[in-house]
């Protein structure tokens, strides 16, 4: 029986067609043809980007969000860098970014208009900076934001204008700041918000903090979460729990007005006084005026009355009053 084809090879004819298999088997999985094979998006020099849609620029110690990013771009990694301050459209090119991350970048400002055009941002990590303030209307932008971590941070003050309203957020992280309370219209504002941590914060526990003990009753947490909200003063209060004042322990506190309720009374305030003081000016004009006439009458009554009351002594008595009806008289 004859031998098989492989078998009357010489052994170097044999190893010339298994490298050109081999060759043949790359290029057809391996995609060694440039022509075939997809290409990454545009991405900064020092940044790494992904097929995906993913830029990480992290620990890159940049100091300012890099050009040349892509508006194919979903996720854009920037954190432990030094950006220390975002200007105004820091993000317009990448106007399609879902995640972006900026932990650690020592960050202390923010422009009201460093988020314009993020309308579908979901996920936003601005924690470990050094932010202090917030300009009203920072995060009003990001319509479509279910998560933002704000956690330790210098904050001390979280209006209600800050944050705006935010539709969809679920998680809000607050902890490690210097708040001692919030506001009941930051919390209104947030209709879907399922998950706020507030741990390691100086909470004072006078009738400011009403809105968030009323929000955290109706919102239950796990007592390993609760058992570490705590407040610092006033004194009498210090280390008592967040939960353990119920809604009764703050009916001696004046109900605040809201933000709705404040503007419509500057708005009416002085409106109202220049309407009360154009109503004073013309009711004093026409009393004044109705006293003006009222005097005129009864000086015009007396005077009739004068020339028709006989005078009993004659003309003596006009040389004695010195009336001017005693000169023809004297004449």
């Amino acid at each position: 029986m004859r031998g098989s084809f492989f078998s009357r090879l010489s052994p170097q004819l044999y190893l010339l067609l298994l490298m050109s298999l081999r060759r043949v088997w790359t290029q057809e999985h391996v995609g060694t043809a440039p022509s075939t094979f997809p290409v990454a998006p545009e991405c900064p020099e020092a940044c790494w980007c992904s097929l995906g849609g993913k830029a990480n620029c992290s620990g890159l110690a940049l100091p300012a969000v890099p050009d040349g990013l892509s508006w194919r771009v979903r996720s854009l990694l920037l954190d432990h860098n030094r950006v220390s301050a975002l200007p105004p459209g820091a993000f317009a090119d990448v106007g399609a970014l879902l995640y972006l991350d900026l932990r650690e970048n020592g960050l202390r400002s923010v422009h009201a208009r460093a988020f314009w055009g993020l309308g579908v941002l979901q996920w936003l990590d601005l924690s470990t900076n050094q932010l202090e303030t917030l300009s009203p209307g920072t995060f009003a932008p990001l319509r479509a934001l279910s998560f933002l971590s704000l956690a330790s941070n210098r904050l001390a003050l979280l209006e209600p204008s800050i944050l705006g309203p935010l539709p969809l957020l679920r998680v809000l992280s607050l902890q490690d700041n210097s708040l001692s309370a919030l506001e009941a219209g930051l919390l209104n504002s947030l209709p879907a918000l399922e998950v706020l941590r507030l741990r390691g914060n100086p909470w004072a526990c006078s009738c400011a903090l009403r809105p968030l003990c009323t929000w955290l009753h109706k919102h239950p947490r796990p007592a390993s979460e609760t058992e570490t909200l705590l407040c610092v003063s006033p004194r009498r209060q210090t280390l008592s729990l967040l939960t353990a004042f119920p809604d009764a322990a703050f009916r001696h506190c004046a109900q605040s007005l809201s933000a709705r309720d404040l503007a419509v009374v500057y708005a009416l305030g002085p409106v109202s006084f220049l309407a009360s003081l154009g109503i004073c000016l013309a009711l004093g004009s026409v009393l004044t005026a109705c006293g003006a006439r009222r005097r005129h009458r009864h000086r015009t009554k007396v005077r009739l009355l004068l020339r028709r009351q006989p005078d009993p002594e004659g003309p003596a008595s006009l040389e004695t009053t010195g009336s001017p009806a005693a000169a023809p008289t004297q004449a």
